[in-house]
């Protein structure tokens, strides 16, 4: 690719339509940095005549034979240029997503790079993705195969843009699909660039558009279309259950990565330098804004003194900066609204009785005009309050003991959420034992918020319905099929 897309020569009113870009029905809207207030773009906002267009769009690119026809390895090649167009772009896009966020250079770079690595990923897979050929069970050859499910809708969240963007529309178009890819109103020009990079990358027209725009119209249009075939969300699970009720009446098979309230588990053997900066990592990297964040933290009442003082020390340190600042560890929040929304939790909690032992108050001065909230701990509380109970989306983190191990997986399991949980200790018997009776759809020892495309990821309970990442991550993008060859000499015996 000789010469790069520059952001600042794009028009972000425009929202992508099966490959034409131009203005959408819904006007435009604001895209504001939360550093400071101050305006990244206008960008373009989808209305229901969009997503009709879009829709028809998709279902006319699926019956083109020039898509419809390609094998799975020449599908691959497509997916690797859009790979290699991101990571060519990859500093571009940090750039762009930080302005977008807040985010700090370091996180937006790396999640620029996992998007470029799940195409790489999804197409690998597909070049070596075999059917079945089925164990003969009387005189026929059976075989199953797998086929594209239709019009996929992808709705994406705030807190990773382009990752998740790509979580969804890579292995959708691996399978022979179109995607209609509807980002969060408060990040969507990172998925307008997406789209501009996977048709510069020779992805034919018609197969992808991106339609910014409120959930609660241009997402519950999409759920709602008798000819979108497919839901994949990443977002609340409030809204996760209302798309599972929609679907539920259409029969459409969804997959939700929804909620999480993670439980971190420290030994009293554990190491405890590692456990305190893999501690500090789950919870405020991100600012906090993660569904995976080790939120609940149980640390083993022996250590429990020492531990917690020295992670509050560490805590104070860390550095609070703009995201295109060196050595920022923590970026402001995404949005006002929702820094006043984790701000208000904590101020309930205090009142309820919690000790705050660091952070819990709007900063001032240099930080007065962005959506900026430090590094909060508290203690003197119980598994049964709400801050304990409710995801907070922010950088908070909960203290509490234990002692016994069967009443630490009790507390543990006790939430309507099961996304993660981190265990830190050098008793691998007892890392094992422990990671088992934990109802999570990822486990980590000795590590947080660790990914691979290979490893399936999702959860269970009120955290989600399906899984992400991993071999059969296209098959889930796809209808499968099963067919029976007779080869009888005689006729069937009937009639």
């Amino acid at each position: 690719m000789s010469e790069l897309l520059n952001p600042d020569h794009i028009d972000f009113a425009e929202i992508c339509v099966g490959g034409q870009f131009r203005s959408g029905a819904g006007g435009t809207a604001p895209s504001i940095d939360p550093t400071d207030g101050t305006l990244v773009a206008d960008y373009g906002v989808a209305g229901l005549d969009d997503v009709e267009e879009a829709v028809a769009m998709g279902r006319t690119a699926l019956a083109d034979p020039a898509w419809r026809d390609l094998k799975p390895h020449e599908r691959a090649r497509v997916l690797y240029r859009i790979g290699e167009a991101i990571e060519a772009h990859a500093e571009v896009i940090s750039a762009l997503q930080t302005r977008d966020t807040g985010k700090t250079l370091a996180e937006t770079l790396a999640l620029a790079l996992s998007a470029a690595g799940t195409f790489r990923y999804v197409a690998a897979t597909l070049e070596s993705l075999d059917e079945d050929l089925t164990a003969p069970r009387g005189p026929w050859v059976t075989m199953s195969v797998h086929e594209p499910i239709g019009v996929v809708a992808a709705i994406t969240p705030w807190n990773s843009p382009i990752a998740s963007d790509a979580q969804k529309v890579a292995p959708a178009l691996a399978g022979g699909n179109a995607v209609i890819l509807k980002p969060a109103e408060w990040t969507p020009l990172i998925s307008l660039f997406l789209a501009r990079l996977a048709y510069l990358a020779g992805l034919p027209r018609g197969l992808l558009s991106v339609l910014p725009g409120p959930g609660r119209v241009i997402g519950d249009a999409l759920v709602r279309h008798p000819q979108v075939r497919k839901v994949a969300f990443t977002g609340g699970t409030v809204t996760g259950r209302r798309i599972a009720q929609i679907a539920g009446t259409k029969l459409m098979p969804v997959s939700l990565e929804l909620g999480g309230k993670s439980p971190t588990i420290v030994f009293p053997d554990a190491d405890l330098d590692e456990a305190i900066a893999g501690v500090l990592y789950g919870v405020f990297s991100s600012t906090g804004q993660s569904c995976i964040a080790g939120t609940r933290l149980f640390v083993h009442e022996s250590i429990r003194e020492a531990f917690v003082s020295r992670l509050v020390e560490r805590a104070k340190a860390l550095r609070m900066g703009r995201g295109d600042a060196p050595g920022t560890q923590m970026a402001p929040m995404i949005a006002h609204a929702h820094r006043d929304k984790v701000a208000a939790m904590v101020d309930a909690a205090v009142a309820a009785g919690a000790r705050l032992l660091c952070g819990g108050k709007v900063p001032l001065g240099e930080f007065a005009a962005g959506a900026w909230y430090p590094p909060t701990i508290i203690d003197n509380v119980a598994n049964t309050d709400t801050i304990c109970r409710e995801e907070i989306f922010g950088p908070v983190l909960a203290v509490l003991s234990w002692s016994d191990e069967d009443d630490l997986v009790a507390k543990a399991n006790d939430n309507e959420y099961g996304l993660a949980c981190g265990i830190w200790t050098r008793d691998y018997k007892a890392a094992w034992r422990v990671a088992r009776r934990i109802e999570a759809g990822t486990v980590w020892i000795n590590t947080y918020k660790q990914f691979s495309s290979s490893t399936p990821f999702g959860g269970v309970k009120n955290s989600g319905l399906g899984r992400e990442k991993g071999r059969h991550w296209i098959q889930s993008y796809m209808n499968q099929k099963a067919i029976y060859w007779g080869m009888s000499k005689d006729p069937i015996g009937w009639g």
